[in-house]
């Protein structure tokens, strides 16, 4: 039985003018102790999409349909109080882009790891103080860390304390919105040891947010690859890496360089298209080089290509 499963998920933005589709007809499920990365370029509606797992959206939001059922409650039917008692944080909590915008640099680290234990008024401060400490240690942070202010540590350090926030109410989902961008090299593979602990030795599900279908593939057990609001592929990461179906999903694993070939990077031709005025057909065509006319003209559906492993595109008809 699936921990997390989203069906037809559809979230549209309003403007002046015509709605942003940032979302449209995602549909995937997330089993205990399993990892998804979400990869494509920005603009894609990844972080959109988490925002509705979290209900934390804007105003402006004109449309949000389909479902979205976590342990087999449909969020949309709960009342904001009761989503934020029992889903938000404890079962599903987040780890925004950006660490440095999203600690107060006035606080100290520690008060802000602890501040949703102290609203338990049964937890006793020293129950609180020792999570607080066994954090730090899980994301490999010495325990005085936690009386310095976000201005004294470095963007890694911030990082870590995000996912100890995260953390705090042992959630068993953890969205991570491109956890990595703004750090070194070195500094990502730490974050990346982090994750795979967290996941081999507590069973927590993770969905990886990233452009980089390298790193995602570091610790995904499955692959979904977003373009114009759609998972326009999604399958166990072995399947997507080794046979990429649709032509977005070859562009972007052929734009990574490899150590082994001497074949040199490529670039994907064009422009993301505009969210708030998709192309008729498939959203890909402007830019692919195999469109057909049937890809001007009707929207592909989905195309099973083997077990757990889909794809929308018109050059998969014929070929299941």
């Amino acid at each position: 039985m699936s921990l997390l499963s989203i069906n037809n998920l559809n979230l549209h933005y309003g403007t002046d003018s015509l709605p942003v589709r940032a979302v449209n007809g995602v549909s995937f499920d997330l089993n205990e102790g399993e990892a998804l990365g979400i990869v494509g370029e920005s603009g894609s509606g990844k972080t959109s999409l988490s925002l509705a797992l979290m209900r934390l959206l804007p105003k402006n939001v004109c449309e949000l349909s389909g479902t979205i059922y976590v342990n087999n409650q449909n969020v949309f039917d709960m009342e904001e109080s009761e989503f934020r008692k029992t889903i938000r944080w404890k079962t599903i909590s987040m780890v925004f882009q950006g660490s440095m915008n999203s600690l107060n640099p006035v606080i100290k680290v520690g008060s802000q790891i602890e501040e949703p234990l102290l609203l338990d008024k049964t937890l006793a401060k020293s129950t609180i103080r020792n999570r607080v400490s066994s954090l730090l240690n899980l994301v490999h942070l010495p325990e005085e860390i936690k009386n310095r202010y976000p201005h004294e540590l470095s963007g890694g350090m911030k990082q870590r304390i995000m996912i100890a926030m995260a953390l705090v109410m042992n959630p068993k989902i953890i969205i991570l919105d491109e956890p990595t961008s703004a750090l070194d090299v070195s500094t990502q593979a730490q974050m990346m040891n982090i994750f795979k602990d967290l996941k081999w030795e507590f069973g927590t599900s993770f969905i990886f947010i990233t452009h980089d279908i390298g790193l995602a593939s570091d610790l995904s057990d499955k692959i979904g690859v977003m373009y114009a609001g759609k998972l326009i592929e999604l399958g166990k990461a072995e399947d997507v890496l080794d046979n990429p179906s649709h032509p977005y999903t070859q562009k972007l694993l052929s734009s990574v360089p490899s150590l082994h070939s001497e074949t040199k990077p490529q670039f994907i031709a064009g422009e993301p298209p505009n969210m708030a005025n998709l192309p008729h057909g498939c959203g890909f065509h402007p830019r692919c080089e195999f469109a057909t006319q049937k890809c001007l003209d009707e929207e592909p559906y989905r195309f099973v290509i083997k077990e757990e492993h889909e794809a929308y595109c018109w050059l998969m008809e014929g070929k299941q």
